[in-house]
């Protein structure tokens, strides 16, 4: 059952920092080299210098990237420049967003959930996970005592029920409004009202949780708790480290995207061309249209058809496109013994497994190494400027593929989905170490 509690979030005071537009981030894994100068000269309250600290010279054991957000955060408490809430509450998150000139809003809320290791509850991850990343946000758990960012977490309401709850808290009351850096209008409202509270901790009691962004915050939280419980700091099940800070966020909600993850590939051991890459497909695909120079043309082929197994190739050798569906699942069968069927199906399953693992390692050569996009405008970018030697377009994973795979147990492909836009971190801040 998944068990979530209101909370008293630690939260900026405008009347110190100004606009919050000025002081909220993306989460680190989107934070380049710029965009931290960026955010950095944006405010000196701005949240990367929590989240995402600049490395200096002489950083050492004792003093470093992760004490220095320590010491920020700590500064900023002590000088209520970041306040916590009086009254516990959940805290109504919308967003509103515009993809491919179609606009989106996607709502949820952020409460606290209980901590529990994969397999052992109902809280089900759907993508691995690298150790590099669950290392850094672990140093920073240690130093801060802080959930910095939410992890993001779906849930199954047809219905609608549960933020039925919530809307007619936030109607009438004025939202605190960001806008970040992509241009995604973020608003937030606080919502204390007991009986709301309860009725939501109550519908989402026997609900399942699927993580769909923030594994790596995840399962740091888990790790931390277990750190907690061994040196003693953990005195019951309500201690604050059992928890961490989720959003949630209905599966049936309208404004829950998944974008596709395109592949541009290179380090293959020669250049290829529309003809060759056909010859190298032919025993497992069937070519579907030959679509020239026209990317769009391919990709609106591949949403049209609907199937995971209809792909779209660029060759950049010579700038032609082409539409290929996988025909033989068999092989996918002996390719991955061991994973579901439905996991066998993805389209990114199928491009990994047969064509770039497989079929081109062993007719084209190389090591295939790829770059992960999402738009269909960075794929045509980085086709003109002969930036990779293959495009790969690959259709989105459902919602249905991660509730099932997941629920199954196991995990998808790396980058399999993209939930767009990335939460906000900065509206609220978790503390692991008071309530």
């Amino acid at each position: 059952m998944a068990d979530i509690r209101g909370f008293r979030g630690f939260r900026y005071d405008l009347g110190s920092v100004g606009s919050l537009s000025e002081v909220v981030a993306p989460p680190y894994d989107v934070v380049d080299a710029a965009l931290q100068k960026q955010l950095y000269d944006s405010s000196p309250y701005n949240a990367i210098r929590l989240e995402l600290t600049r490395d200096e010279a002489g950083d050492d054991e004792t003093n470093n990237k992760y004490t220095r957000a320590a010491n920020t955060l700590r500064e900023w408490v002590l000088a209520n420049v970041v306040r916590q809430d009086t009254a516990r509450g959940l805290y109504v998150y919308e967003q509103e967003y515009t993809v491919e000139g179609k606009t989106f809003t996607r709502r949820g809320f952020l409460a606290r959930v209980r901590l529990e290791p994969f397999g052992q509850g109902k809280i089900y991850p759907h993508e691995q996970t690298m150790s590099g990343p669950k290392e850094d946000r672990l140093k920073l758990y240690r130093a801060t005592g802080f959930n910095l960012s939410p992890v993001f977490g779906l849930y199954p309401d047809g219905n609608d029920e549960v933020f039925r709850a919530l809307e007619p808290l936030i109607r009438s009351a004025p939202p605190l409004v960001a806008k970040d850096h992509l241009g995604v209008t973020n608003r937030l409202w606080v919502v204390t009202d007991s009986a709301a509270v309860s009725k939501v901790i109550g519908l989402m009691g026997p609900k399942p949780v699927y993580i769909a962004d923030g594994h790596h915050r995840y399962e740091t939280g888990v790790k931390y708790l277990e750190e907690r419980r061994e040196a003693g700091d953990v005195p019951d099940d309500e201690a604050a480290p059992n928890f961490c800070l989720m959003m949630l966020v209905g599966m049936s909600d309208p404004g829950l995207l998944i974008l596709p993850t395109h592949r541009l590939v290179s380090g293959l051991a020669s250049n290829i061309t529309a003809p060759q890459l056909e010859e190298v497909l032919k025993e497992h695909f069937d070519i579907l249209e030959r679509t020239g120079t026209n990317e769009q043309a391919a990709w609106e082929h591949v949403q049209m058809d609907g199937a995971q197994a209809t792909l779209a190739f660029g060759t950049v050798a010579d700038g032609q496109w082409i539409v290929a569906k996988f025909r033989t699942p068999e092989l996918m069968a002996s390719l991955a013994p061991n994973q579901s069927e439905d996991w066998r199906g993805l389209g990114v399953s199928i491009l990994h497994k047969v064509v770039l693992d497989r079929l081109v390692r062993e007719k084209v050569g190389g090591t295939p190494i790829c770059k992960y996009v999402h738009l269909l405008s960075e794929v045509t970018d980085a086709t003109a400027k002969k930036q990779c030697q293959l495009a790969c377009l690959v259709p989105p994973a459902t919602m249905e593929h991660v509730e099932r795979i997941a629920g199954n147990g196991e995990k998808m492909p790396p980058k399999s989905t993209y939930f767009y836009p990335k939460l906000l971190t900065g509206l609220v801040y978790n503390s692991l170490k008071k309530d």
